[in-house]
């Protein structure tokens, strides 16, 4: 196997790994704080279909991700008929299969963030004029910071390592949707152990860097 080869599967495990990652942090941010600051009936009901793909096997979130997205649904055909291609066996189907699978724990993540926030400070931001956004931007959000970039850590890490959804929706396209777990399973299963190790060292040392920097102190 070529350089090209070996950096194929890094490369795109990393782009899918930071966009999606950026993408479910945004939507768990937006969901943990609405449904932080809100009651209402089916709350408990929506919240587990919320946690739903943290218990499900990953194949099971995978064959679900094809119904709904696959060229015969609505919504395939929608998005084929918006890009002029399908999204199932693209690297875009690898970043929906990375955010839905990782949204719980971002989600469940930021909501004991926003939780302990005090409402008091919020109130008193309120009191001042402040409008619901400018509390969420300057009080709310500083203050769960590091329930921020623990969620981010863990949408990354989780979209990273994603394999069953990934495999089910993307496939194992080498080049195009061969993410790096893909691509140890298919070298384990040709037998080729020193590209399994490369890549799995590789893997590590990644996931590794990844907590080294966000467990650094700020120099004072």
């Amino acid at each position: 196997m070529n350089a090209s080869e070996f950096w194929a599967p890094i490369k795109l495990s990393l782009q899918v790994a930071l966009l999606s990652s950026v993408i479910v942090t945004v939507i768990g941010i937006a969901a943990a704080w609405w449904m932080s600051r809100r009651s209402f009936r089916g709350k408990l009901v929506l919240e587990t279909g919320f946690m739903l793909p943290l218990v499900l096997p990953p194949t099971v979130v995978g064959f679900l991700l094809l119904v709904l997205l696959g060229r015969k649904s609505w919504l395939g055909q929608l998005i084929e008929w918006l890009f002029a291609a399908p999204i199932i066996f693209s690297w875009w189907a690898a970043v929906v299969a990375a955010v839905v699978v990782a949204f719980p724990l971002v989600y469940q993540t930021m909501k004991v963030g926003f939780a302990s926030v005090s409402r008091d400070l919020e109130d008193a931001g309120r009191s001042i004029g402040a409008s619901e956004w400018q509390v969420f931007r300057y009080i709310t959000l500083p203050m769960t910071l590091p329930s921020l970039m623990t969620a981010y850590i863990l949408g990354f890490a989780r979209a990273l390592g994603e394999f069953g959804a990934t495999l089910m929706i993307a496939g194992n396209i080498p080049g195009k949707t061969q993410t790096i777990p893909t691509a140890i399973y298919v070298a384990v299963d040709a037998g080729n152990n020193p590209m399994a190790w490369s890549w799995t060292v590789t893997m590590i040392a990644i996931s590794f860097l990844m907590l080294l920097l966000t467990g650094r102190k700020p120099a004072s």
